[in-house]
């Protein structure tokens, strides 16, 4: 058997909550929660304090949790 006609491994099956936590990673890292930094000319809220930012990411994971749990 060559390598061209190899079956590719199954990948395990990620849990839900796997799941859910990438997807928090997803949507924080594009939506750049969670950080500081606020861009230059931009006068918005004052930053968030680290127990803020920690609140929402749990926040966020939750709602990420019940999105999974609906599939």
């Amino acid at each position: 058997m060559n390598m061209e006609e190899k079956e590719p491994t199954p990948r395990p099956t990620a849990s839900k909550d796997e799941v859910a936590l990438e997807l928090m990673r997803f949507i924080a890292s594009t939506t750049g929660m969670g950080k500081t930094s606020s861009g230059a000319g931009f006068a918005g809220k004052a930053p968030k304090t680290p127990e803020e930012q920690v609140d929402a990411l749990l926040q966020l994971y939750e709602r990420c949790r019940a999105v999974v749990g609906k599939s």
